[in-house]
């Protein structure tokens, strides 16, 4: 009878530890109704799908679960089980994703950057899981462009700005600083309050953010300068992720390809049109002309050696820099 009861007692064990969870909770700072909503409206759909009537996929969008940092201590816990993050959130994982965004001006176009991550994907996807996150979606949120209260074009000119960083991104306002810029580090969600009350009065930021944000209502000024791409990442915990049937996780993976292409597909498109919605509400857009493309080069590349090994790992930022060196040479 004690084996009997010890072999139901080992049944019952092994069948709660494959059970497959049936809430999953996702959190983005996007908001809701926008196009990374909707693709994780997608996943959700493929996931109850392949997993019953039961499953519940609940989306949390417009960092109502907090920044990004704070999703990933959520994750980390348990209380979420996955996250739509930027290089920002990624960081807090692991620094070497940071090579795909902190480097101002490194990247020249799409192209180069859907070049370097696939060399990368690899290795940052196995460092990722190593700390117990598996990547569902990678995707881009748009060019970085500088939106102004006043007409600003020259570097020198945008140390007189009060310039919005992230909020808890302490290396990036540091580099900022050390430069004599002057960094004031406020979270996302309060950008339109700080302009309002003039605590700051430039917004590095895309497109599609300034326009939903309704940013441009008081910087009416932006410069296209394409500063650096803004790149993210799905990403859930690797023990939610285990816990799936095979069935679900096939499923999952299979939707998180089409929103990878799906985003990829849109991300051009999406600046355009931010901008030339913003265009008829006012804003005046600079264009960059050879000059002035090369005083923020210059500027931009002064403090790459600020950048390496300290946002970006150096190795990671010396890679970035022999790929892209590989890549161009190959294409002239």
């Amino acid at each position: 009878m004690f084996r009997l009861m010890l072999f139901f007692l080992a049944i019952f064990i092994a069948a709660s530890a494959a059970a497959e969870p049936t809430v999953l909770k996702v959190a983005t700072i996007a908001p809701k109704g926008s196009i990374y909503h909707r693709v994780l409206q997608e996943m959700g759909e493929a996931y109850r799908r392949t997993s019953g009537p039961e499953a519940r996929f609940i989306i949390y969008t417009d960092s109502i679960q907090g920044t990004e940092a704070d999703t990933v201590r959520r994750m980390r816990v348990g209380q979420l089980d996955a996250s739509m993050i930027t290089v920002v959130g990624l960081s807090e994982i692991d620094p070497s994703v940071a090579a795909l965004q902190y480097m101002p001006m490194m990247f020249r176009s799409w192209d180069e950057l859907d070049h370097v991550r696939e060399k990368l994907r690899p290795e940052l996807e196995a460092k990722l899981a190593a700390k117990g996150f598996v990547v569902l979606i990678w995707g881009e949120g748009g060019w970085v462009q500088f939106f102004t209260k006043d007409p600003i074009t020259h570097p020198e000119e945008f140390k007189r700005a009060r310039i919005f960083a992230w909020s808890g991104d302490i290396l990036q306002a540091s580099v900022m600083k050390s430069q004599g810029y002057q960094p004031v580090a406020i979270p996302l969600a309060d950008i339109l309050p700080a302009l309002e009350t003039g605590m700051i009065d430039t917004v590095p930021v895309a497109p599609l953010w300034a326009l939903i944000g309704q940013f441009d209502r008081i910087t009416r000024h932006m410069l296209r300068i394409n500063w650096v791409p803004i790149v993210g990442a799905t990403v859930m915990r690797r023990q939610t992720f285990e816990a799936l049937r095979p069935e679900t996780r096939e499923a999952l993976l299979a939707a998180s390809n089409k929103a990878t292409e799906e985003l990829r597909a849109h991300r051009a498109v999406q600046d355009e049109e931010s901008i030339r919605a913003m265009q008829k509400r006012t804003l005046k857009v600079t264009e960059m002309t050879p000059d002035l493309e090369q005083e923020w080069r210059a500027m931009a590349e002064r403090s790459w050696p600020l950048v390496r090994g300290t946002m970006v790992p150096a190795e990671t930022f010396d890679r970035v820099r022999a790929i892209l060196a590989e890549y161009r040479g190959a294409k002239r």
